[in-house]
């Protein structure tokens, strides 16, 4: 049985964190669903943008697999960048689109979470006063249209390190949605906060980097295995970056691998086939 895994919000769900900053994550065990087939996953997983690039979702499913043995567990991306809460009303597009792939991927797997991130559109003209009652419809109409009224809503803080960059000027009232993504999770049954306390930007000052995009991932999936909310770092979180590294990789991962490389360009035909027959041999 694959375990899926719906995520949702705007770009640090998406991830913006820059590839080359993290080791290659790819394991025959997670797969992420495009066009309605699952597929091994390999970052970046949510195609929002032509600039996405490392989220909280590999890692996440990493700490996943490490858990549960010989399982596979399946992403389900519809994260979109730069988008309010507003833009994931329940008569929207965005949500609308969520729920027509959670509802492919529970044709032949088992929804077991949501992950949501969404906050920094909102830290603006008081909208987080309204937060936690836009987003209780929210969260209502995925488990009434998902038929999963006690489904797991993992929610992510936004970064502290926010509006003190040199965009900083436009998240004024980033503790206050903060402080609402928190006071939501411990109000409503099956919702659990993790905290991005201590979590590193991109030079923008608005996206997470990749490094603590892998430690998010953690928190999210510690957050998720124990029921419970995330408050403080967790310990050993910075070895975050070796969680599938350290791995020997099977047959099917070195051709996935391979297979991207060569697409990619960034090796000629002669050494795709010399290194595939290493790997058949």
């Amino acid at each position: 049985m694959l375990h899926s895994f719906l995520m949702v919000g705007q770009s640090n769900m998406a991830g913006r964190g820059f590839i080359k900053d993290v080791p290659m994550i790819c394991n025959e065990r997670i797969k992420v669903l495009r066009n309605g087939i699952w597929q091994i996953m390999m970052e970046p997983i949510n195609y929002d943008r032509a600039y996405a690039g490392v989220g909280p979702a590999a890692s996440f499913a990493a700490a996943w697999c490490r858990k549960n043995k010989d399982e596979e567990i399946g992403l389900v991306p519809c994260a979109e960048g730069a988008t309010s809460l507003d833009d994931w009303s329940v008569d929207g597009p965005l949500f609308e689109h969520a729920v027509f792939q959670a509802k492919l991927a529970q044709r032949s797997s088992k929804l077991e979470a949501i992950l949501w991130h969404q906050g920094e559109g909102d830290c603006t003209k008081g909208n987080y006063k309204l937060y936690k009652e836009k987003f209780l419809k929210i969260v209502e109409a995925f488990r009434r249209e998902l038929d999963a009224p006690d489904i797991p809503i993992i929610i992510g803080g936004i970064g502290d390190y926010l509006g003190s960059g040199w965009l900083g000027s436009y998240f004024p009232e980033h503790p206050e949605v903060n402080h609402a993504l928190m006071e939501f999770a411990s109000m409503y049954k099956n919702c659990y906060f993790v905290t991005a306390t201590g979590l590193s930007p991109n030079p923008d000052g608005i996206h997470i980097n990749a490094v603590s995009q892998r430690i998010f991932g953690l928190r999210y999936f510690e957050a998720y295995d124990k029921l419970s909310h995330i408050l403080e770092p967790l310990e050993g979180e910075e070895n975050a970056i070796n969680i599938d590294n350290k791995r020997p990789l099977t047959k099917i991962e070195k051709s996935v691998i391979l297979d991207s490389q060569f697409a990619g360009g960034s090796i000629s035909l002669e050494e795709y086939q010399l290194q595939l027959s290493k790997i058949n041999s």
